[in-house]
């Protein structure tokens, strides 16, 4: 797996129709994939591995190859590499508590985004912040699927993702420009400044801005009626300005910095008045210390501080408070201010003998927040309030041993890492209209450790067919969005649980790679098992348990959940609760194709089978039917044809198969294909203009998502074209 996509990090990326190769690449006979893969080093591995050494699935995406792609957000290009689950709605599209990413069907927040070695999952939510990345700035994309805990401790069980900015050249500026469809644009600006020898410094600043597309299926089963009085188009404006610098401190030592400051303001709700609102500022630093020819230490540190605002729309359905029935309102707001630091070092040192490289390191990280929920009347007053303030760290030590056998052509990595894990909420209540009466509940504080071991063995068949398998075991600590965020609407109330405990995951995968001068396949299995998977229970009526939990959350008599005797805060019988009462499996297979046919045409496929099931829960969920969400079989295939060196032409198409909205599998979601095309043309040597279509023919059709009624059927993205354009002086 690792090796098909290393591959094609030398110069095809691993999506449809992505083969990479440069302009003067095309006039030459196609690459040895076999002489290049020594070549290509992952960062994403902590110690800077070779592509070909790595005993997981690994994919390296290049700049060439996100220059081909059709799609024009990093989400969606990395939607089509086999093992991420992520839907034909574009991030900006999307709550900004919903923009995250699913690999192999493991669910939202449980894979771990970087950005040049940096979180970027949101410290609060767990989602990711792909506004951080606009498309100019990104140089290259790593990603390693499969339990990677023992390396990064939390958010590693699906795989770490790895995004590379780009870094100074020669001083040069560089602004680039597109438009399309829906009134979306980018424009994109940065400056290299060679100030030194030892300095190197880097500006850039970049605008998004989208008028949206209608976030509402109109083809929902759920139409007309789901879509209500106040709702439009999901509208969207991100902005970042970031300042990146490299130093050399000594001959023997250099590092870096960086500093930015990030905005998001969205309509993501479907109503043209509910804003959201996010605010950032973040730093990091770190230095490299050459120790001697093979030995080195790094040390790095980061910081993030983040304000969200966010606002709830809703229609009401009946008259009440003298207001008309169909009147839209903000039934909700929610104060969400949360940062978080952390920092790291390592020591790597290259060795003779049985073992050939081990490393240690050491890294802790503490985030620290609160949540204040607004419950609204349709006349603006309050329904209830709720508050939670607390924070979680990380405390992990972790090491790593490689080996390659002289007697066989065996490489064996072998990583362990143990994590401690701690929680405090020392303020949580749930109260009445205008926060009167608070229920405070008192929350003990929460810890544990947590070992993730990998054993990883890679055997070389011959020079271009190898054989990878790896088991391992990861954790992932619950999110404050659901220790701390309580929320509500005239539809049901969901309570955070402060009391939630990380789940463990334990897992495997075997694969092969073959690779010949002009291309290479892969294929992977994988099987993935967590145990006390985080997951909102819904409370039931005939429970005398959940009554008693519903009485005390609601601060309610009688039982709130059959709409008897007093229901408190909740104002509606329809009642969920996060638990760790259940357990996942996911097992599945991912395949990949790459092939040179001659100097002018290139092919690309890639298939994933993912078949993801509950075998335990206590929520209403059933067991043994496929998760909602989690399509089955999504397929993809593409075809580059460059005409001349200076142009290329991709064509893409994506099969996503039918699914289910909801685990109970009651609302499907039908099977469906899309096309997509990119156009490239180098004017100059400094000077690129590009046209691309999403969605060629329009296809109107619903995307896979997750959802419990008729009504959260989303359109995927009708026809998109844009233009744009790239200059380099």
């Amino acid at each position: 797996m690792l090796l098909q996509q290393k591959k094609i990090s030398l110069c095809i990326g691993v999506l449809f129709g992505s083969a990479c190769l440069s302009a003067q690449a095309q006039i030459a006979p196609p690459p040895d994939y076999d002489q290049k893969l020594k070549s290509v080093s992952v960062t994403a591995t902590r110690s800077g591995t070779p592509l070909d050494e790595i005993p997981l699935n690994t994919t390296v995406l290049t700049k060439e190859a996100l220059e081909v792609a059709p799609d024009q957000t990093i989400d969606q290009i990395l939607k089509n590499v086999p093992g991420v689950i992520l839907n034909d709605t574009p991030y900006y599209q999307k709550d900004p508590t919903g923009q995250s990413i699913n690999v192999r069907g493991l669910g939202n927040a449980r894979t771990l985004v970087l950005i040049d070695g940096v979180p970027a999952n949101d410290a609060f939510y767990g989602t990711v912040q792909w506004n951080l990345v606009p498309m100019s700035s990104i140089d290259s994309v790593e990603f390693i699927r499969g339990g990677v805990s023992s390396l990064w401790g939390n958010y590693g069980m699906g795989g770490v993702i790895n995004i590379k900015t780009k870094t100074p050249v020669n001083s040069q500026q560089e602004a680039s420009a597109s438009y399309g469809a829906f009134g979306t644009g980018n424009v994109a600006a940065s400056k290299d400044l060679i100030a030194s020898e030892n300095l190197q410094l880097r500006f850039s600043a970049d605008y998004f801005n989208t008028d949206g597309y209608q976030n509402i299926a109109t083809i929902s089963p759920a139409s007309p009626t789901s879509i209500k009085n106040g709702q439009g188009d999901a509208a969207s404006h991100n902005s970042n300005v970031r300042m990146q610098g490299y130093f050399k401190a000594t001959q023997d030592t250099h590092g870096f910095f960086r500093v930015g400051y990030h905005t998001m303001s969205d309509l993501s709700s479907g109503y043209a008045f509910a804003t959201n609102i996010m605010q950032e500022t973040d730093l990091a630093g770190g230095t490299t210390t050459r120790l001697d020819e093979k030995s080195k230490v790094d040390v790095n540190f980061f910081y993030e501080n983040t304000g969200f605002n966010k606002q709830n729309g809703s229609t009401s359905t009946t008259k009440s408070n003298n207001i008309p029935a169909n009147t839209p309102y903000i039934n909700a707001n929610y104060k969400d201010p949360y940062s978080t630091v952390g920092a790291s070092a390592q020591y790597i040192q290259e060795v003779t003998g049985l073992i050939d490289q081990y490393v240690v390191g050491v890294d802790a990280r503490n985030i620290t927040g609160s949540n204040q929920t607004n419950n609204l009347n349709n006349n603006g007053t309050s329904a209830a309030v709720n508050y939670a303030q607390g924070q979680q760290s990380f405390y992990g030590l972790m090491g790593q041993l490689k080996s390659k056998a002289e007697s066989v052509p065996l490489e064996t990595t072998l990583a362990a890492r143990v994590d401690q894990w701690n929680s405090q909420t020392p303020t949580s209540y749930n109260a009445g209209p205008n926060g009167a009466n608070p229920a405070y509940q008192n929350i003990p504080n929460q810890s544990k450790t947590q070992v993730s071991p990998t054993l990883g063995l890679l055997y070389k068949m011959n020079k271009d067919w190898d054989l990878r398998s790896a088991a391992y075991q990861a954790f992932h600590a619950p999110g404050m969005n659901n220790t701390l965020r309580s929320y509500g609407s005239s539809t049901g109330y969901s309570f955070a649980n402060p009391n939630l405990t990380p789940e463990t995951m334990t897992g495997y995968e075997v694969g092969t790679d073959y690779r010949w001068k002009g291309g290479f396949a892969q294929l992977t299995a994988f099987n993935n098992y967590i145990q006390n998977a985080v997951a909102s229970y819904n409370l039931s009526s005939k429970s005398a348990t959940d009554v008693a939990l519903a009485k005390s959350l609601c601060g309610a008599t009688g039982n709130p959940l059959a709409g008897t005797g007093n229901i408190g805060i909740c104002n509606s019988t329809s009642v969920s609760y996060y638990t760790n009462n259940q357990n996942l499996l996911s097992q599945g297979i991912e395949f990949q194709f790459h092939h040179d046919i001659n100097s002018q045409w290139a092919a690309d496929a890639n298939y994933a089978f993912t078949s993801t099931k509950l075998t335990m829960s206590a929520t209403s969920d059933p067991i043994n039917k496929q998760v909602g969400g989690v399509p089955q079989n999504i397929l993809g295939g593409g075809l580059t044809y460059y005409p001349v060196p200076q142009a290329s032409f991709t064509t893409t198409v994506r099969y996503i198969g039918s699914s289910w909205m909801n685990t109970a599998n009651t609302l499907p979601v039908a099977a469906y294909a899309v096309v997509g095309l990119r156009a490239n043309y180098e004017m100059t040597k400094n000077t690129t203009v590009y046209a691309s279509a999403v969605n060629l023919f329009n296809r109107q059709y619903i995307t896979f998502g997750t959802g419990s009624n008729n009504s959260s059927y989303v359109m995927g993205m009708p026809q998109a074209i844009s233009v744009g354009a790239r200059i380099i002086f």
